[in-house]
């Protein structure tokens, strides 16, 4: 608690203006609005609010600098320019933790061990796979052979969400500089402080003044449209809600530009009756209650076999009781605050709604005695429901999960697959066959077998249906940032 203290004493939350060719600058119109803290409800600092005007400086500094040092920089020296973001990031890792929980209420505990390591480690991996990167290459008999080359698309817009900043804005530039291209980054409103100082260590680690380009402001009519509309702009990348997501095409589509998806998510948890339910349980209340809840992962929709079920619930219960909901810099808590205050009416909608639609709530559902200020909010169980209520269907991104008992493997396969909605899903069984099984008849991107959020950056990442378009990490990540070109030589 001491050493927490002093930290907190030495980090102060800062105003947050633009970052753009290299410096950063205020907006042109004096514009800014607030950043609140979501666990005291306290203004962190202003952050200045970015429109066209800022957008088009950034777009212009990013294609210009395209053609400048980055371009003439070679691989091994790119490689070292990227490993270094990383080990700044891990240098500036207790700044960088403390500003993260102070924009998102998370635990600082979770700031430190998940989001700021796996930031740096992002940098880390890019640089190193880019060492190893190939392409294809052909020989046509004695007549030809043919070989691909990478180049970089050009200007990406990487629009980032407010839940895991950090840590998702870096799996997104990282592979975007390892190919070669530049960005212009819109941080989510909510997280801005460090999205912002992200700036300054890519200058420290010595990429080249407008590579990357950080733009605050808001979506619609301001800098998020500017930015997805722009002309110049070759790419995007992003990470949020799925109705958000079909705006972004809309405006993508007047000039092709290529698109990157990862979007909402009601994830099923699959739990059949011969696994084990300590073991599921430990797992289960992080991928319910981790961040609030407010991962994209979250299994949100438990299924338990019927004859698991009652001693499941009775344990899961039990232990969700236990989890402390608080202050993010106490390190007892497990569960901070919500993201903000519409972001709580908006989950406690639902929790309401769940009883209108004949749920029983068996814990949760209401703001922590003694936590008046901040958007606190317990974590929430709730039983009763069937598949078609709204509150099973549709993403609360919040501390809220509902369980529903299964007798046979047809009809969880199909309650799992009753969505619109097919980003990951977990499933524990100790049946070997039974686990290939029933894992390649659940229609999601990545599927964890008696495991939750355990990522090899190699595979594939991304979602279906209206969770996502595209993959990411690895190769995957590379030929969404590269464009082949075919070279055929006659022999």
């Amino acid at each position: 608690m001491q050493a927490q203290s002093e930290l907190k004493s030495k980090v102060k939350a800062f105003d947050c203006n633009h970052f753009i060719d290299g410096k950063y600058v205020t907006s042109n119109n004096g514009k800014t609005f607030d950043n609140i803290n979501p666990a005291t409800e306290e203004i962190l600092g202003k952050v200045s609010e970015g429109g066209q005007e800022e957008i088009d400086l950034a777009v212009a500094a990013a294609k210009k600098a395209l053609k400048g040092p980055w371009k003439k920089m070679s691989t091994s020296n790119r490689i070292a320019v990227i490993r270094r973001i990383g080990d700044i990031i891990l240098e500036r890792k207790d700044e960088l933790a403390h500003l993260e929980s102070l924009d998102t209420g998370k635990p600082l505990w979770l700031s430190n061990s998940l989001d700021i390591p796996r930031a740096a480690y992002n940098f880390h991996f890019f640089a190193d796979y880019l060492r190893g990167l190939g392409t294809e290459a052909y020989q046509t008999d004695d007549q030809a052979i043919n070989y691909a080359i990478r180049r970089p698309v050009g200007v990406v817009a990487l629009i980032n969400p407010w839940n895991l900043p950090l840590l998702l804005l870096t799996w997104k530039l990282a592979p975007c500089l390892a190919a070669g291209n530049t960005a212009v980054i819109k941080p989510a409103e909510l997280t801005p402080m460090t999205a912002t100082l992200l700036g300054e260590i890519c200058r420290d680690a010595g990429v080249p003044d407008g590579v990357v380009n950080i733009v605050h402001g808001f979506g619609p009519d301001s800098a998020g449209s500017a930015l997805t509309e722009h002309p110049d702009v070759d790419a995007i990348s992003f990470t949020g809600e799925t109705t958000t997501g079909k705006i972004i095409m809309q405006a993508a589509a007047k000039t092709l530009k290529r698109l990157s998806y990862e979007l909402g998510g009601k994830n099923p948890n699959i739990i059949f009756a011969d696994s084990d339910l300590d073991e599921v349980i430990e797992t289960t209340l992080k991928s319910s209650f981790v961040n609030q809840g407010e991962v994209c992962m979250c299994g949100s929709r438990i299924y338990v076999e019927r004859a698991a079920y009652d001693k499941f619930l009775e344990k899961f219960v039990e232990k969700t009781k236990e989890m402390v909901v608080g202050d993010p810099f106490d390190p007892k808590t497990k569960v901070g605050a919500l993201i903000s205050e519409e972001h709580y009416e908006r989950v406690t909608s639902y929790i309401q709604l769940a009883q209108e639609e004949g749920g029983q709530i068996l814990i949760g559902g209401k703001r922590p005695e003694g936590l008046n200020k901040g958007y606190y909010l317990e974590p929430t169980i709730i039983v009763g429901l069937d598949r078609t209520c709204r509150v099973v269907r549709e993403e609360i991104f919040g501390p809220v999960v509902t369980i529903i008992p299964f007798d046979t493997e047809e009809e969880v396969i199909a309650q799992a697959n009753d969505t619109h909605y097919g980003l990951s899903a977990s499933l524990w069984t100790n049946d070997l066959r039974r686990a290939h099984r029933v894992a390649g008849q659940i229609e999601a991107g990545i599927i964890w077998v008696n495991t939750w959020f355990l990522r090899d950056l190699r595979t594939p990442f991304g979602g279906m249906k209206q969770s996502g378009i595209g993959r990411e990490g690895g190769v995957h990540s590379f030929e969404f940032y590269s464009e082949l070109t075919n070279i055929c030589i006659k022999l």
